[in-house]
């Protein structure tokens, strides 16, 4: 039985400096706050959050940075 495989995460932080750790690389979640922010008025960018599970829409408008976390 193989050991399980690190989850790669990224850190997003938003206007006001809010952090929200997701999972997927810093190129996987530049595509979706793009995709968001060409999409329709109000269009959010949905993730999975990394210490939840759960899911979390931003605001790719607010988005200020994203961040590999060290491993």
């Amino acid at each position: 039985m193989e050991p399980p495989r690190p989850v790669i995460t990224t850190e997003i932080t938003v206007v006001g400096g809010d952090r929200y750790r997701v999972e997927g690389t810093a190129q996987d979640a530049e595509r979706v706050i793009l995709a968001a922010a060409r999409g329709s008025i109000m269009e959010l960018a949905w993730f999975d959050d990394a210490d939840t599970g759960e899911r979390i829409g931003i605001n790719p408008e607010h988005v200020v940075l994203l961040r590999v976390p060290p491993s």
